[in-house]
């Protein structure tokens, strides 16, 4: 893939669990996956990314979500098109605001199996996943990027769709700390 660095991999179960450092919106994958808010109102950060390449067909297709369904709840995605975007959809979880007292980790790992779930539901064979939480949700980002590797991981021994599921970091420091988290996987 062309503006892809590729940065460690390991396969567990069926499934290649690959960092990469790459804008998320350029990925030509089955299914894009967006760090959202409860209302899908794409203000800030990977969600407004994904907004802007999918416009105007994520934010249209968001708000009629939201219409026809509520807010996001815990363990529950959102699919929307993804537009223009060579992706061909766009999975929409909520993970935790990261807040001491509460089960971080347990609310990330959920967020990221909910996630795969729907991209399997889709019949996808490739996601790429985000720094989801991290970022304005206040998750530190290494132990999002280990949180979301572990979970997907774990999610990977038992399924075999998706084969290929690209950790992706915006920028070389999380997309490290997403090779970081593959390289401490049990084997």
């Amino acid at each position: 893939m062309s503006g892809v660095e590729t940065l460690d991999a390991r396969v567990v179960g069926s499934t290649r669990i690959t960092a990469v450092r790459a804008d998320i919106t350029r990925l030509a994958v089955d299914v894009v996956v967006n760090a959202a808010n409860e209302f899908l109102a794409h203000g800030g950060g990977v969600a407004a990314a994904i907004a802007r390449a999918g416009a105007p067909d994520v934010d249209a297709e968001s708000h009629a979500w939201v219409r026809t369904n509520g807010r996001v709840g815990r363990g529950q995605a959102a699919v929307t098109s993804a537009g223009p975007m060579p992706s061909g959809h766009v999975v929409h979880v909520v993970g935790p605001r990261y807040r001491e007292g509460q089960d971080n980790q347990g609310l990330l790992a959920e967020a990221t199996t909910t996630a795969l779930d729907a991209a399997a539901g889709l019949g996808a064979d490739s996601v790429a996943i985000p720094a989801i939480s991290a970022g304005v949700f206040g998750y530190p980002a290494d132990a999002a990027a280990a949180v979301i590797a572990a979970a997907v991981a774990a999610w990977a021994h038992h399924h075999e769709q998706p084969g290929q599921v690209l950790l992706v970091g915006h920028d070389r420091e999380m997309a490290q700390r997403f090779a970081d988290a593959i390289s401490a996987l049990a084997s």
